[in-house]
């Protein structure tokens, strides 16, 4: 085997860091995550994995709260997911500490970007197995939506998807996003785009919204309500398409 699929810090002559592009083959077989940027709010909603009768589900979690005003989804590694969450609460409260003031959503995806970059560099490391959405409200009530991925680039998004069939689920949402959508619309969208790959049921399907009050978990009856109505908005897109083709 060549060093350079062994050691981070060592280029392939063509120019990969391939302990870096497997980490993100890691992402890519991770729950799918999607995030859409509102009017007034962020939605963020995840796919969940079917759990054991025996196991509580409140100790899996996909989206962790980084601040008051902060939330983040993740594909990926959990337990990389975890140090990384751990690090970027102690900054925010850290700051917070700091410059008596709350931590602005763009300076924490940095501060997440840089140290998953830091971690690409040094020997001794592995890369972070994990891509984040970062969604929350700045100073003046402004949603903000950031992505980073392992190689530590982020960048702003109106809406993204990361996971398991990311490039399926943007898709849909580059056909079916529009600027400045409610809150309710948002949600609407987010369930739809999963419902794209996640087996149907709310049980497959974990949401929140970031909004000036803070973030807000949908309760599963609530959620159960969303997708019941988006099936029967599928069904009736299905037989207009038959309908037209038999015409």
């Amino acid at each position: 085997m060549p060093s350079y699929d062994r050691a981070l810090t060592v280029f392939s002559p063509d120019g990969h860091l391939l302990q870096v592009e497997y980490a993100m083959e890691a992402v890519k077989k991770g729950a799918t995550a999607v995030a859409i940027r509102g009017k007034d709010c962020v939605v963020l909603a995840v796919e969940r994995k079917a759990a054991s009768k025996l196991q509580d589900t409140r100790t899996v979690k996909k989206i962790c709260k980084l601040d008051d005003h902060i939330f983040v989804a993740f594909a990926g590694l959990s337990a990389d997911a975890r140090v990384l969450v751990n690090k970027a609460r102690v900054e925010a409260q850290s700051y917070r500490l700091n410059f008596e003031d709350c931590i602005s959503t763009d300076y924490l995806c940095r501060y997440i970007a840089h140290t998953q970059q830091k971690y690409t560099q040094s020997g001794g490391m592995r890369p972070f197995g994990v891509s984040t959405l970062i969604g929350g409200l700045d100073a003046g009530g402004q949603p903000q939506l950031y992505h980073t991925d392992p190689t530590g680039v982020f960048s702003s998004w109106k809406a993204n998807a990361i996971g398991r069939n990311a490039n399926t689920v943007r898709e849909y949402l580059e056909k079916h996003y529009k600027a400045e959508m409610s809150k309710e619309d948002s949600l609407k969208l987010a369930i739809w785009s999963l419902m794209e790959v996640v087996e149907s049921g709310s049980k497959n399907i974990e949401a929140l919204v970031v909004s000036s009050q803070g973030g807000d978990f949908i309760e599963e009856a609530e959620l159960a309500k969303l997708v019941a109505v988006v099936e029967k908005e599928k069904e009736e897109e299905e037989q207009k398409k038959k309908s037209k083709e038999k015409a």
